[in-house]
């Protein structure tokens, strides 16, 4: 994709370039401040550690691990739970850590470790620890944990965030998505503090090592004023033997063509013969009509997967949708309408009735086991 147009933010230390074929022109002035400086060789990340409701790492945390390693810089990984000592090991295991930090002040012990999703309790610990230890660059997962906590910490600490990455260049410069996807924006700061969400389908996953991480205690001087916070009251989860949607190897997602909450149970049926690798999505339109619920969706305002498998059926093909889709590794549409845009991303399409041809491919999996 060729460079096309450099756009001025209203913030004077950011430079913006967007690659995109909806922009025809190329401004080539120069953008960058007097206030522009380097901190090649110098950078320190912190990786803030989102939990699963089960106590395991997310996905999202080891994906940015990997994204914070391509600094070459020191990596300390922040975990705020204070009971799980199984999530305390699992986090020193992982590798690109160079070191663990974990909270250790007696006020805030005796809390459920569910409160430290909040992030009006995480933000004053967070700056806090930032003004103390100085670091450069602050990484989170782009889930619903990072897209609340890094807005407020970039208030607090003055500095402007940098959302859904997907590239990392420099200490300095990153690729974003911007317009549900369908354009790449290059951001160069010159911020001292680099406040960062990546995508976490676009970086690989931080593995397990047998060398552990030291860990490293912080005794925060302020403890939260639970009376002036919103509680964590609890989780309800919906529970299923298939996998999570952000972590199964094959997902089919209905759409509005699917007309029916009902007629979903044909792509639970298609799952049930792909077990234990496939996950049942859904599009914005399916949810809103009621067919499934919103833990289903996929897309811009849904979850953000990247399979190895995606079959979209009934899908039209909308740009936000695509946006929580299109870095699947393969893509097969099968839908009636020819000139559907999703046939346009799709690797393998089939243009024909999914009442007939859903339940046929289930029926011919079945017989091949």
């Amino acid at each position: 994709m060729n460079l096309l147009k450099c756009v001025r933010t209203s913030r004077p230390i950011i430079k913006h370039c967007v690659y995109g074929p909806q922009f025809s022109s190329f401004n080539k002035a120069p953008l960058l401040s007097k206030r522009y400086y380097s901190t090649q060789g110098s950078s320190k990340s912190l990786v803030l550690v989102e939990l699963t409701p089960t106590g395991k790492i997310s996905v999202a945390t080891l994906a940015s691990i990997t994204a914070a390693k391509k600094l070459n810089s020191h990596v300390t990984a922040l975990l705020l739970s204070t009971d799980l000592e199984e999530s305390h090991q699992e986090v020193q295991s992982t590798e690109g850590l160079d070191s663990v930090l974990v909270l250790d002040n007696d006020a805030n012990k005796n809390l459920d470790r569910h409160q430290f999703n909040i992030a009006e309790y995480l933000e004053p610990l967070i700056t806090e620890l930032q003004n103390e230890k100085q670091y450069t660059h602050i990484w989170a997962g782009h889930t619903a944990f990072g897209k609340n906590l890094i807005p407020r910490l970039a208030g607090s600490l003055d500095v402007s965030p940098i959302s859904d990455v997907t590239q990392v260049h420099s200490e300095n410069k990153f690729t974003r998505l911007i317009y549900a996807g369908n354009a790449l924006s290059d951001v160069e700061s010159s911020d001292q503090l680099k406040l960062i969400t990546i995508r976490p389908t676009a970086f690989e996953r931080a593995q397990k090592t047998e060398k552990k991480a030291p860990v490293d205690k912080f005794q925060p001087k302020s403890s939260f004023e639970q009376d002036k916070v919103p509680t964590w009251v609890k989780d309800e989860l919906s529970k299923s033997d298939r996998p999570e949607l952000g972590s199964a190897s094959i997902v089919i997602s209905g759409g509005r063509g699917l007309k029916s909450g009902e007629n979903f149970k044909m792509l639970y049926d298609l799952a049930d013969a792909l077990k234990p690798r496939a996950a049942v999505g859904a599009t914005r339109a399916a949810v809103d009509d009621g067919m499934v619920p919103n833990d289903l969706q996929v897309g811009q305002t849904g979850k953000v997967v990247a399979p190895e498998l995606y079959i979209a059926v009934g899908i039209s093909g909308a740009i936000q949708h695509l946006a929580g889709m299109k870095d699947s590794k393969k893509i097969v549409a099968i839908n009636k309408d020819a000139e559907a845009p999703i046939f346009q991303i799709a690797d393998y399409g089939l243009v024909g009735d999914l009442f007939k041809t859903i339940p046929g491919l289930t029926e011919k999996i079945n017989q091949n086991k």
